[in-house]
């Protein structure tokens, strides 16, 4: 028997990916956004490790296909700004099937996961923004800042960083925390000569003299690049012009052995600034009928590039639990017990990943000295990074049939 409609709030991976799974947990979900089609996505590109391709292939996805304008990036190298490699470290292999960590634009991938929702039948409104929620024993209403409203049994706040949702079930609770570091990034326009001889696939990431750097040469030769420049006060608008940020940036790297400046400049468009933030532990991620996913509940520094694969980890996980128990307050609950130690543990992984880029001169120093010896210490472990990249979302319920026989082969 199908049961009432969901309401998710947050077309992003988080909900996206939620919609899916509530989908094949016999629920009738409705997307709600709060852009409009095409609009512009804050940040340049990111990663989907292998736990989080796990988690789509449980959910009956082809990473393959989801993920298909992406390029593989199952290996990573880091270096100096004097250009000294310090490390290299194999991103957890291969996922069930064989796709490896794979690096995608953030539109890209939005994209393709609200087609496979729309393919579902799943509604999608566009240029809804949540504003805040009521709640009842039998079912919540959700209001728009358009005026309108939804209503369900079950409202799922997959809304970001600064979630309506978050602060209707935490009046007063935890704001983003600033982290002291900027992001920006982009991508070239053509072939950069300094990055020519680099093997495509390969993610570099360098720890330059006034700013970190990463960059990955794409199958046709042009280049993906962040940046995280230190800064004591987070970014304001208005504090740069698009010149002034490109030559801020061009400035940090002046002087560094890496093909940075050149990336910046081969660069159309140079995305940012904006604020690299966190969540510290959210107080309540549920009531009776409202549950948190994702950067709601607990959002995780780029530094952790796990960003995407917890919010899919989540979206699974929770469409488990609702396929599992009858009662949703007590799916929400298992949600909640199967999440929360797994995702503030990330969050503390990705914060302590980010304060090492702000080493000082003698931080420096200790850090060029001793991240070779800390590699090859990881490296002689058997699997050291496996509690994070091997997770598989827990089988608590199985999926509908009916959504099996609908879809194709689904996650069980």
């Amino acid at each position: 028997m199908t049961k009432e409609r969901a309401v998710i709030v947050g077309g992003g991976v988080a909900g996206a990916v939620a919609a899916i799974a509530l989908h094949r947990a016999g629920r009738q979900p409705h997307l709600y956004e709060s852009r409009r089609p095409g609009a512009a996505e804050q940040g340049a590109f990111l990663t989907v490790a292998v736990n989080g391709l796990n988690a789509l292939r449980d959910l009956g996805l082809d990473p393959a296909r989801v993920l298909a304008a992406g390029f593989a990036t199952p290996t990573l190298v880091l270096s100096n700004g004097r250009g000294r490699r310090l490390a290299e470290f194999a991103l957890g292999g291969s996922a069930a099937g064989g796709t490896a960590t794979t690096t995608i634009r953030r539109a890209d991938l939005y994209a393709a996961l609200r087609a496979e929702a729309s393919a579902l039948g799943i509604p999608i409104g566009y240029g809804r923004r949540a504003t805040g929620f009521t709640e009842t024993p039998a079912g919540v209403t959700v209001s728009f800042d358009d005026g309108g409203t939804a209503e369900g049994e079950l409202l799922v706040g997959a809304d970001g960083l600064r979630s309506a949702i978050r602060a209707g079930l935490n009046p007063g609770g935890p704001r983003p925390a600033y982290l002291g570091l900027l992001n920006a990034g982009g991508f070239t326009s053509r072939p950069v000569a300094a990055a020519l001889d680099m093997t495509p696939g390969v993610t570099r990431m360098a720890f330059g003299r006034r700013s970190f750097f990463g960059w990955s040469v794409a199958p046709d030769g042009t280049v993906w690049w962040f940046a995280n420049p230190p800064s004591r006060e987070p970014v304001r608008p208005g504090d740069f012009t698009p010149q002034s940020w490109r030559a801020h940036l061009i400035g940090l790297f002046a002087g560094d052995d890496l093909p940075a400046a050149e990336i910046v400049r081969a660069t159309g468009e140079v995305l940012g600034p904006w604020n690299t933030e966190d969540l510290p532990s959210v107080p309540v991620w549920r009531s009776g009928r409202a549950v948190l996913i994702g950067d709601a509940a607990h959002a995780v520094s780029p530094s952790s590039e796990q960003g995407a694969s917890m919010a899919m980890e989540d979206a699974v996980t929770l469409g488990r639990c609702l396929a599992a128990r009858a009662e949703v307050p007590a799916a929400l609950a298992e949600y909640e017990r199967l999440r929360r130690a797994r995702v503030e543990r990330v969050v503390a992984y990705g914060r302590r990943n980010g304060s090492g880029k702000t080493a000082g001169p003698i931080g420096a120093v200790v850090r060029d000295a001793m991240f070779p010896l800390v590699a090859k210490v990881m490296s002689s472990r058997r699997n050291p990074d496996g509690w994070l990249l091997d997770h598989r979302v827990p089988r608590v319920g199985e999926w509908r049939q009916a959504a099996s026989r609908e879809d194709g082969p689904g996650g069980t």
